[in-house]
């Protein structure tokens, strides 16, 4: 995956986002009467400009595309002509003034509906929540969880899904105490409370993977089937059709034990004992270290395994099809979920219950959003719903600058009966460069460092 595919890829998520947001405040402005003088993707130099000659409205594409802006008449940027006066957004109702810049954070949310609508509408054969393995010395091996256990909900909430039950998996991040699950067995409902302690504090781990139970794994053969020219296990003398048997004296049932230890072992020297023409081989491997776009570093060691015709139990799939209705109520459904997710991670930041170095900026998002254009169209269109998502949330956040802070002083005019004082609107406007400036510093220097 190269630069300029990584850089199209962004372009492709967060121009048609940006572009979107910005029509929701020049759409309801013009509805409501007030003068729109500017309508730009992006910021800094003009690259593209374009004038109505109906309505006198330029329209611009802006060399900087990250954000943009509707430039409304307002006397507090300059003389209004007395015949425009009434077309003023200063002169606007509060109410109306509330609607144009709610409508932004607003159509994000919207549009993130419709995508997941659309992602929502084929048919999906997908895993059921069955538990295919208990992993040892877990929070679920504790409670005597079951492989073949059904989950049906996590902590009170009904999933259906694992992504579901990712999501309410997640809302527990940071917290100490205990995550309810309830499974299926032999047709009787089980209570599991499995014991948490700064729950997924640790970003590089899954949810499932600290607790404990993970979903139906095809059995795959741990015998090597390609090796890369430049990775580790080929310098080191291993060759296509050896079988891994152990790791440092552990036993290796299956690739995936394989893949387990060496994720967590980079740049460490791993005894290796394979299978080769009957005769077991000692080997000396050190598996090299790679980063992902979350800054997470795990151990590479250049093998693949063929997995061969993959046959799932029938006891471990299920297909899901939604009527456009049902889609479209799934759909509103997860954007409230992911809504209150984003919500919640916010709040356990500020509380220090999720570390700083969780913020990403353009960098990771860029990585991310060129990762998911490769991996498909629904892959790309679940992570610009996401986008849309946040978005949408975080403009709404009350911080002066951001479409929020504005919402709040328009709210406060609503029930003193005249506008927040100029002199407490640039206080709040130096206190919300200095927040937002950070935040990005901060989003910046996480972005370089997973780089």
């Amino acid at each position: 995956m190269n630069a300029l595919f990584i850089i199209a890829a962004a372009i492709l998520l967060l121009g048609p986002l940006i572009a979107i947001h910005e029509f929701g405040h020049y759409f309801v402005a013009r509805k409501l009467g007030v003068k729109v003088l500017v309508y730009s993707i992006g910021f800094g130099p003009t690259v593209l400009k374009w004038t109505s000659k109906k309505s006198g409205i330029n329209y611009q594409l802006s060399a900087l595309p990250f954000g943009g802006y509707v430039k409304m008449l307002d006397e507090r940027e300059g003389n209004v002509p007395e015949q425009d006066l009434l077309k003023a957004f200063n002169r606007q109702h509060p109410w109306k003034r509330i609607a144009i810049v709610a409508a932004g954070p607003l159509i994000n949310l919207f549009f993130a509906v419709i995508l997941f609508w659309i992602l929502f509408l084929p048919a999906q054969e997908q895993l059921n929540t069955r538990v295919g393995q208990v992993l040892p010395n877990t929070p679920a091996a504790t409670v005597q969880m079951q492989q073949g256990d059904k989950i049906v909900a996590v902590d009170g909430t009904q999933v259906s899904t694992w992504e579901k039950l990712n999501y309410a998996l997640v809302d527990r991040v940071g917290e100490t105490g205990q995550i309810t699950i309830q499974a299926e067995r032999d047709g009787q409902v089980k209570n599991f409370n499995l014991p948490i302690q700064n729950f997924l504090k640790d970003q590089s781990q899954s949810p499932l993977d600290v607790l404990g139970f993970i979903p139906y794994r095809p059995e795959i053969p741990a015998v090597v089937s390609k090796l890369s020219e430049d990775g580790a296990a080929i310098r080191q003398g291993m060759k296509e059709g050896d079988k891994i048997v152990a790791i440092d004296g552990k036993s290796m049932q299956n690739w995936y034990d394989v893949v387990q230890v060496v994720q967590v072992s980079p740049e460490k020297l791993l005894k290796i004992d394979v299978l080769r023409n009957g005769q077991v081989v000692h080997l000396q491997v050190m598996p090299q270290a790679k980063r992902d776009n979350m800054g997470n570093v795990t151990g590479m060691l250049g093998v693949q395994s063929d997995p061969g015709k993959i046959t799932i139990p029938a006891e471990y799939k299920q297909t899901i099809q939604y009527s456009p209705t049902e889609a479209l109520v799934m759909a509103f459904d997860k954007t409230a979920q992911l809504s209150s997710m984003i919500l919640n991670s916010i709040v356990k930041m500020v509380r220090g219950l999720i570390g700083l170095d969780n913020l990403s900026g353009p960098i990771t998002i860029a990585k991310v959003a060129g990762q998911s254009a490769e991996m498909g169209w629904q892959t790309f269109i679940s992570f610009m719903a996401l986008m849309s998502v946040s978005l949408g949330i975080l403009n709404l956040l009350p911080i002066p600058m951001l479409d929020g802070g504005h919402l709040v002083y328009y709210f406060i005019e609503l029930l003193r009966g005249k506008p927040v004082s100029e002199q407490i609107q640039l206080v709040g406007l130096k206190i919300g460069m200095v927040l937002l400036g950070s935040m990005m510093l901060l989003a910046l220097f996480n972005d370089f460092m997973r780089l």
